[in-house]
């Protein structure tokens, strides 16, 4: 992110968040990670514009709080966990900034602030939340949990899943100060609608549309997917050496799977399966993201990139947003 790019602040003074203070800070941060960071923006495009919108990045350092929210067109309102507002470092700051912060116990602890995420939606503003849950301390990307698919079922707002590489290096597990110069990639994958993947009213829905989500992130970020939640059981770091988990497509109801543009039908990632044997899998339990091959030569905001995966999406997508930056 050579430069800044254009920013559209929405003010909201009935919602979570110092307006004035909010303003000037994301400015700040959006030039201070343009000039001390090599940022590469892909696929911006397809954030909206305007009207709601739910981002969701996979989460491996703070930072990525940092850098996804700089790399987007809009302001964003975003969940943080209830610990933020036991520290005096925090509890003014976060809150200004627009965090809703939320207890992770479990159970309806965390209602009143999917309640405070839906106001932000049905406003139309953008809200972020980490599919995980927390940060994965393997670098492996985890099970998703489903409360996205529930603000985008209650809402009528796509997912926008994002996928990047670069944070853990620019501020490991633990550590304070983020390292500058080290380059940062984030990619925003295309829009999608919870309503596609079934019956809003069956609770398996949730479970279908979030799998199909991490499906999404695991080919945007390239992590390998691991089907546990992060923080629940201890796995080993992710390690080119080490198999991906089998590849599953999520399954959408009423729909046969088809390839996006840049997706070559054929054997996926090298194991033999085919696109068609993959469709005869989909009646399997939690389905788990594929790895995707390496990508290269890319630039930024391009929505496709040179993709060479050979695992084709989900159909029932919408189309990428047609605005530009």
């Amino acid at each position: 992110m050579a430069s800044p790019t254009r920013f559209a602040f929405e003010p909201a003074p009935d919602l979570p968040g110092a307006d004035r203070l909010s303003k000037y800070l994301s400015a700040a941060i959006r030039a201070v990670t343009s000039r001390l960071w090599d940022v590469d923006v892909e696929g911006r495009s397809n954030v909206p514009l305007d009207g709601p919108g739910i981002i969701t990045p996979n989460h491996l350092s703070f930072c990525d709080s940092v850098f996804v929210p700089a790399a987007l067109p809009r302001r964003v309102w975003a969940i943080g966990k209830g610990e933020y507002m036991d520290s005096w470092k925090t509890k003014h700051l976060f809150p200004a900034m627009g965090m809703i912060p939320v207890d992770r116990s479990g159970g309806d602890a965390a209602q009143a602030a999917l309640d405070t995420a839906a106001e932000v939606l049905d406003q139309g503003r953008l809200f972020m939340i980490y599919p995980e849950g927390t940060r994965s301390r393997s670098g492996n990307l985890h099970k998703g949990r489903t409360g996205a698919a529930r603000l985008a079922l209650r809402c009528n707002a796509p997912v926008i899943p994002v996928g990047h590489n670069g944070t853990l290096d620019v501020q490991p597990p633990d550590t304070f100060v983020m390292k500058p110069c080290k380059p940062v990639v984030i990619r925003f994958g295309r829009p999608m609608w919870a309503h596609e993947y079934g019956d809003p009213d069956d609770p398996r829905t949730l479970r279908r549309f979030t799998d199909a989500v991490m499906f999404e992130i695991a080919e945007l970020s390239g992590q390998r997917y691991v089907d546990t939640y992060a923080g629940a059981t201890p796995d080993a770091p992710s390690t080119q050496e080490q198999a991906p988990a089998t590849p599953r497509r999520p399954s959408v109801v009423g729909s046969a799977p088809m390839g996006r543009p840049g997706v070559v039908d054929g054997p996926a990632n090298g194991n033999g399966a085919s696109p068609t044997s993959e469709r005869n899998d989909r009646d399997a339990p939690t389905p788990s993201p594929s790895l995707p091959t390496k990508r290269q030569g890319r630039t930024e905001d391009s929505t496709e990139g040179a993709a060479t995966s050979t695992i084709g999406v989900p159909k029932g997508r919408r189309l990428p947003a047609t605005a530009d930056n």
